[in-house]
Formats: C-alpha cells, sequence, structure tokens
C-alpha cells in the first residue's frame, strides 16, 4: 500500500472513530472567539468572499443579522456598514463553525456544541429557525429579527440547561435510527427531530424550573419543525471531519461548502486550503408562485452532511425525500446512493441502508475517483430565492462543481511530485 492508500486508510479510521455528542447550547460569542472580540464580526457559509460577491440571500442576512446586533439602526444602514468595510467577515469553517444556506453567524445567535469525545474538538452550528421566511434563505424582517431574539434568550438557554443536566446526547446511534426510520438527515430529518424530541423531552422538564410557558413553547417549536436536527447533524459532520483533516497524502475530501457564488472542497492532503469554482443551480420543485427564474445558485455549509455520507448519499434510506426535492421516482434514490459508492474510498461501519440490504453509507469522497469517472457529489439542498428577504422557494438536488476536484488533484500531485 502507497502513501495515498495509507493516509486515506487513517482518514477513514478517524471519521469512523468519532463519538460525536451534542453538549451544550451557548451564544456564539462565548463558544467562537473571534466573535467575542470588539470588532464586528460576521461569520457565513462557504469559502471566503467578500461583500461585493456575495448573492442576494447572503446579502440579506448579513443585513438583518447587524440590525439584530444593534450594529445598525435598519437594513439599508446594514447594508451601507457592510458594503463599506465595517464588517469582518470570515467562513464559518474557519473557526470550527457550519451554518445552514446563508450561513450568517454572529455573536449573539445561540449555537449547538458537538463534541467529538474520540479526538476532544467541539464543532458548532446554530439552532435551526424553523421553516418559512428565515434567515438561513436571506430573511431579515422583523419576524424574523424576533425568532431569532427569542432562540438566542429562550430555546437556546433553555436546551442548554437540559443538555448539561443529561451529560449529553450521543448521536452516532441516534443517526443510525433515523436512516432506518426514513431519513437522510439533509432534506429530512422527521424521525431524528423526533427522537430528539423524545430524548430531551424529560431535560427539557427539568431545566424548564417551573417555566411552563416557556417549557410549552419549545416542545411545540421543536415537534413542529421536521427539519430542527438538520443543523444538530451538520455540528456532527464537522466535529467528525475536522480531525480527518491534515492527513499528508490523503485524496480524501473533508470538507464541501458553497456561499451563492462559489463552490469550495477542502482535502485532508492539502489541509485548510480552499478549491473553489463557481456553484451550481439546483434541480428541483418549487413552491407554488415560483420558477427557476427566482432562485438562487446553491449555498450553505450543509453539504458537511453529504461528507460524512449522509444526505444525498444516503438517499437510499429516503425514498420519500426524491420526490420533495424533485429526484424522480423513489428507485431513483437509490440510483443516487449507488452512485455515490463509485466515489467513495469506503463505507460507514455504523450508519447502514436497510433497503440496500444494511450496507454501510459511502464515506470518504476520493478527489480522484470524482475525477477520474467524472461522477460530482451529489447534495441535497434547499433553493432560496435570489433577492435578500424573500426566503426558500423550493428544494432539489445539486451536484458539486467538477472544477473543485480537479484543482484539488492537481495541487495533491504537485505536493507528493507527481505529474
Amino acid at each position: 500500500m502507497g502513501i495515498i492508500g495509507r493516509a486515506n486508510e487513517e482518514v477513514l479510521r478517524r471519521i469512523q472513530a468519532a463519538e460525536p455528542v451534542l453538549v451544550d447550547v451557548l451564544p456564539a460569542g462565548e463558544a467562537i472567539p473571534v466573535l467575542a472580540r470588539g470588532e464586528r464580526v460576521a461569520l457565513h457559509a462557504g469559502p471566503p468572499i467578500e461583500w461585493g460577491r456575495m448573492c442576494g440571500p447572503l446579502k440579506g442576512a448579513v443585513a438583518g443579522a447587524l440590525v439584530l446586533e444593534g450594529w445598525a439602526g435598519d437594513l439599508a444602514e446594514a447594508e451601507r456598514l457592510a458594503a463599506g468595510g465595517g464588517v469582518v467577515f470570515h467562513p464559518n469553517h474557519h473557526f470550527g463553525a457550519v451554518g445552514p444556506m446563508t450561513g450568517i453567524t454572529t455573536r449573539s445567535m445561540p449555537v449547538m456544541a458537538v463534541e467529538n469525545r474520540a479526538f476532544g474538538n467541539r464543532a458548532f452550528c446554530t439552532l435551526n429557525e424553523g421553516l418559512g421566511k428565515v434567515m438561513r434563505f436571506g430573511g431579515n424582517d422583523p419576524e424574523v429579527l424576533a425568532r431569532l431574539r427569542w432562540l438566542g434568550e429562550g430555546l437556546g438557554p433553555l436546551l442548554g440547561r437540559a443538555l448539561r443536566l443529561r451529560g449529553g446526547l450521543p448521536l452516532r446511534g441516534l443517526v443510525a435510527r433515523g436512516l432506518a426510520m426514513g431519513d437522510e438527515m439533509h432534506q429530512r430529518n422527521t424521525a431524528c427531530t423526533g427522537l430528539f424530541l423524545r430524548e430531551m423531552a424529560p431535560w427539557l422538564a427539568r431545566a424548564a424550573e417551573g417555566e411552563g410557558d416557556g417549557l410549552a413553547e419549545a416542545l411545540a417549536f421543536i415537534g413542529g419543525n421536521d427539519q430542527f436536527f438538520l443543523n444538530i447533524a451538520m455540528a456532527m459532520g464537522k466535529a467528525i471531519t475536522d480531525p480527518a483533516n491534515g492527513v499528508e497524502g490523503s485524496t480524501i475530501v473533508t470538507a464541501m461548502s458553497r456561499n451563492g457564488t462559489d463552490f469550495g472542497v477542502r482535502v485532508s492532503g492539502t489541509g485548510e486550503a480552499w478549491f473553489t469554482a463557481p456553484v451550481e443551480m439546483p434541480r428541483g420543485l418549487y413552491f407554488p408562485g415560483f420558477s427557476e427564474a427566482d432562485a438562487n445558485p446553491d449555498m450553505g455549509d450543509s453539504a458537511i452532511v453529504e461528507t460524512v455520507g449522509l444526505g444525498g448519499f444516503a438517499m437510499a434510506a429516503s425514498p420519500a425525500v426524491a420526490g420533495f426535492v424533485g429526484a424522480g421516482r423513489a428507485a431513483d434514490a437509490l440510483g443516487y446512493t449507488q452512485e455515490m459508492y463509485e466515489i467513495a474510498a469506503g463505507r460507514s461501519q455504523d450508519w447502514t441502508l436497510p433497503p440496500l440490504d444494511f450496507q454501510g453509507v459511502p464515506q470518504g469522497i476520493d478527489v480522484r475517483k470524482v475525477v477520474e469517472l467524472g461522477v460530482a457529489p451529489v447534495i441535497n439542498t434547499g433553493i432560496a430565492h435570489k433577492k435578500p428577504g424573500v426566503g426558500q422557494v423550493g428544494a432539489g438536488v445539486v451536484r458539486a462543481p467538477m472544477g473543485c476536484f480537479e484543482k484539488a488533484l492537481e495541487a495533491l500531485a504537485a505536493g507528493l511530485g507527481v505529474g
């Protein structure tokens, strides 16, 4: 076995040895030091990008976040502040964090902490806001900001107390159960959200300390939001992949992310480097009154779930999601997963797919196989309106652009003195 084979074996070992546990919810400024400094800092989804190149929904989310933090009095002032260099922007991924769609994370927002107890690292993701007009899809009106304030002042602290009382919630087994119940962990999280609520309800009741109305509101919000578990799965994916990064010679992808303008990948053997290409437009189904003409190109850090073998890679577990994202018939869901086996370096030992005779999900995207076979990773995704402030207009599937993997392979070859 050569250097690449040994390196990839080590990366897969680290991924499969991970012990992700949801341990806390706390303000982002306490979890992520860069957000606690005096300057105005906003973290976003995808690889690095400056204000002038940001898409409409990302600009809308930034403006809303600046108003939320009190850095601007209204959306117009927020846009002027951001355009004039008054805000420092960084990718979530640079600070052990991830965020769905626009991915905006600022200091007062509550983030969930997932600890990988096998390696001692933590990863963070904001709480899921629910459906409809939300900041992750570029929403920024008073209703959106009021919900975010409640997450920060109500649900977040309550959930944090409950998790600390429980001693954390292990996630690997919960995800395995969710796969067996029809989730794929990107566009369908119904089972895992229900399992999460069942596990945490007694602890939320203990943590509520007589706050009956607050408890009822929290339970109703989580129970009424089938996508609540998505953000947990994202933090889990980041906690799993971070220790797998930086293995010399490895050709396995450790991050895929997009900001609505660029798609970026990181590969274990090239460490923190981003390899980017223009992001693709999703194919999918649109809500009534909307069409592809309204859609923004793909965005979000949520492709971290595909990076660990879930989402589009696990569509075989969730034939129901194929119709929701416009992927075709139920049989087509199996086809997507079977195709992803072709570009994977291994299979999960714990996350299995009942419709495929309990084979493990495809795990460890190998850039060599992607380029050689011409098979790009498939991602389940939501679709945002291209204008700021509108919100979600549909859901679909998208392929990662081949250019990212070609650039990564060239860099790996150069680093190994090949070619």
